[in-house]
């Protein structure tokens, strides 16, 4: 019996669950944040919550459908599709139903959780291990590392560990932005040279891909047992500048007439102005999760949404080159509900209530844009017949 589309290959699904997920996890925080709903929360805050949901909820569901994906292409070995997919798909599902009602039933979600995660890491593995790809072990380590922290924050939230929460939140964080640096390493400059319409070669550095493998994993370690330590805004300022340099080997001015291309590059500007703003607290104050935001809202959340339309677009048969009409609006949408968050707080903050809600909603408007366009594409058979 020939499956669903919509269970033929990771993205697919993934996709769909997490754009719907970032409207409606947004809706419930703006509610928690500005209209006083309440959840029902023990071990953990109502921040938390909301960082963890964007997290291993949202986050995590891009990185599912991407791994999903490109592990089956890299290996040309299936990793899931069909029942498999479906029942990894409704673990992550499940999670995510029973942490709306906060820590209620917190013992259940933690259980769909970490299954979720283990099915992840076993359908991505085995063909990565049967064809031994080696060069792919750090996707391998980064999936292990992140079931490692989310475990810690359901230990916290449960009380077995101290600040068990609060590690798995910001070990979270920054294994994902390592993630998007390490990817959008491999990606940025491959798309934009077959992209901008016309013959150009983007360098990469050794020495500083080198220097960011060293710089990143310290500025993890310190950020994450180490909290607001000098150090981190050191590690920060360095990596500030070996960012710099990468961006300056993958520019090119064609990338600014395509949305699918600019909005990657924006992505690594906003996750370097996070270095900028980390290293700016060793002779500033600046308020408190600014830098994150920038990370989180800036480098993850344009990114994902902009891989997610390129692979949308691809992985169902039509022309990556003849974006919908309506893309550019999503990622200026998207681009500036990360300077809205950002950048208005700082130069306004007598309103960051209200610039927090404004960010929100632009947040909302992106997704429910991306939803718009996309997921008929994701529900359907391929645009050209093909299997």
């Amino acid at each position: 019996m020939t499956p669903l589309a919509v269970w033929s290959r990771g993205f697919r699904p993934f996709f769909t669950g997490a754009a719907i997920f970032a409207v409606v996890t947004m809706a419930i925080w703006l509610a928690v944040y500005r209209f006083g709903y309440q959840l029902e929360l023990q071990g953990l805050s109502v921040f938390q919550w909301h960082a963890h949901e964007m997290l291993y909820g949202y986050s995590m569901a891009v990185i599912a459908g991407f791994l999903l994906t490109a592990a089956w292409n890299w290996t040309n070995e299936k990793t899931a599709s069909g029942a498999g997919l479906a029942l990894i798909f409704i673990l992550w599902i499940l999670a995510r139903a029973l942490l709306v009602h906060g820590t209620s039933y917190i013992v259940y979600a933690a259980a769909a959780d970490l299954a979720f995660m283990a099915g992840l890491a076993i359908a991505v593995a085995r063909p990565i291990i049967k064809v031994r790809q080696q060069r792919q072990a750090m996707v391998l380590l980064l999936i292990f590392l992140l079931a490692t922290a989310n475990i810690l924050f359901y230990l916290g939230v449960t009380g077995v560990i101290d600040q068990g929460v609060r590690l798995g939140i910001q070990g979270g964080l920054y294994l994902v932005l390592g993630l998007v640096l390490f990817m959008g390493r491999r990606v940025i400059p491959f798309f934009a040279e077959r992209g901008v319409g016309y013959p150009v070669e983007l360098k990469n550095s050794r020495r500083n891909d080198i220097a960011t493998f060293i710089l990143f994993p310290a500025f993890l370690i310190s950020e994450v047992f180490f909290p607001r330590h000098f150090t981190g805004a050191m590690l920060a300022g360095g990596l500030l500048i070996s960012n710099s340099i990468r961006l300056n080997g993958w520019h090119t001015l064609g990338i600014w007439q395509k949305p699918l291309l600019w909005g990657l590059f924006a992505s690594f500007l906003m996750i370097n102005l996070g270095f900028l703003l980390r290293s700016m607290t060793l002779f500033t104050t600046l308020p408190d999760y600014i830098h994150i935001h920038a990370f989180a809202v800036g480098g993850i959340g344009i990114l994902t949404i902009s891989m997610m339309a390129r692979v949308a677009l691809g992985h169902t048969g039509r022309n990556i080159y003849q974006w919908p009409k309506l893309m550019t609006f999503l990622l200026a949408s998207i681009s500036l509900a990360a300077t809205v968050r950002v950048f208005f707080p700082l130069v306004d903050p007598v309103n960051y209530q209200l610039w927090v809600v404004v960010a929100g909603i632009l947040w909302i408007i992106s997704f429910t844009l991306f939803s718009i366009i996309f997921i008929p594409m994701l529900l359907k058979k391929r645009a050209d017949a093909k299997p």
